[in-house]
Order: C-alpha cells, then sequence, then structure tokens
C-alpha cells in the first residue's frame, strides 16, 4: 500500500481499499522522504513568494542593509542587551528595568543593584515629600530592577530541577458489569 500511495494513490481510497476505519492508520503507509520533506518545503516557498509583492524579495540597498545591522548594535543596552524586533520602537521610551525584552547582563549585577537602591531612596524621598503619583512610576521600576536580579540569579544557577515524582498507578476499579456481578454474588454468598 505504501508504494501505491507514493505513487499517487488517494490516501482516502487506500483507506477503504485496506478496511481502515480511520484515515490515520491510512497515513501509516505514507512514509515520508527526505527528498519530499525539501520538494514540499520548496513548493511551499513559492506559493508563499507568489502571494507576496516581488518587490519584497529585491536585494537591499547598502543603506538598508547598513540600518539592519546597525540594529544590533542598538540593541546593546546599559545593563544587558534588548530582544526588541528589527525597526520596532521602544514602548519603555528605553526604561530598560520595565521591560520584559531586557536580557541582563550578569556582569551588570552590580549596576543594576545601585539602581535598585536608587530607586527603593527615590520611593522614600516621594512617600516624604507627598509626591504620589511619582511613587506609582517609581514602583513599577524598582519591581522590574528586581524582577531583572532574580533573572540574574536563575540564570546563574543553571536553571531548576522540578521533581515531578513518580507516578502512581490506581487498582483497576471494576467496570459496571463486573461491579454488578460482584455485587450480586456477595449477596448470593450472604444468604
Amino acid at each position: 500500500m505504501t508504494d501505491a500511495i507514493m505513487n499517487g494513490l488517494p490516501p482516502h481510497i487506500a483507506q477503504v481499499l485496506c478496511g481502515h476505519r480511520s484515515l490515520d492508520a491510512t497515513m501509516g503507509y505514507k512514509a515520508i522522504y527526505p527528498a519530499e520533506t525539501i520538494e514540499a518545503h520548496r513548493a511551499f516557498i513559492a506559493r508563499r513568494r507568489a502571494s507576496r509583492p516581488s518587490e519584497e524579495y529585491r536585494t537591499p540597498t547598502e543603506e538598508e542593509w547598513d540600518a539592519f545591522l546597525a540594529h544590533f548594535e542598538k540593541r546593546k543596552v546599559s545593563i544587558g542587551s534588548c530582544g526588541r524586533a528589527f525597526s520596532s520602537p521602544c514602548v519603555h521610551e528605553h526604561a530598560c528595568v520595565r521591560c520584559s525584552l531586557l536580557r541582563p547582563d550578569p556582569a551588570q549585577r552590580g549596576r543594576l543593584e545601585e539602581i535598585r537602591n536608587n530607586l527603593v531612596a527615590r520611593i522614600a524621598e516621594a512617600e516624604r515629600e507627598g509626591w504620589l503619583g511619582e511613587v506609582e512610576g517609581l514602583q513599577v521600576s524598582l519591581a522590574g530592577a528586581e524582577n531583572k536580579l532574580a533573572q540574574m540569579d536563575r540564570r546563574a544557577s543553571g536553571g531548576t530541577v522540578i521533581d515531578l515524582g513518580m507516578p502512581r498507578i490506581a487498582a483497576a476499579q471494576p467496570t459496571q458489569a463486573e461491579g454488578t456481578a460482584s455485587l450480586a454474588q456477595s449477596l448470593d454468598d450472604q444468604q
């Protein structure tokens, strides 16, 4: 059946010929060979390109290529690297400790601790002076800084192993028919 399917026999017809209830069982006869996978991928790319404007597939200009390469230099920020996508703006206006896309550099831990300590002092000052609007914004930055420090700690520990334990297999419960039969038998035994 594999040869028939590989030579063009539709799988749903092969399903009927084999007497399979499920098409999934029949598809087991359809082996995927590397050459077939490559050809399917090339066909997908050709269909995708045909549906897109051709100017998207042109060679970039020198200026465009330089801008693309410069993007990766701009991703290097003072306490790590930014994971923002190419040509996307920073929604946090470069307040990186608030941003989930910042990957902190472990070598900058001391600087990040200074930032955290400074934020604690500024929150205390704002509370003392009654600048409640500023307190809220500073607390968001403080939570971000503490999160980045925790992220550094998790990375330094090499990951966390979680023990899921050994599964326990419960004793098989009697089926309805077995339960009824054993109930009838136990009633007979009592009489």
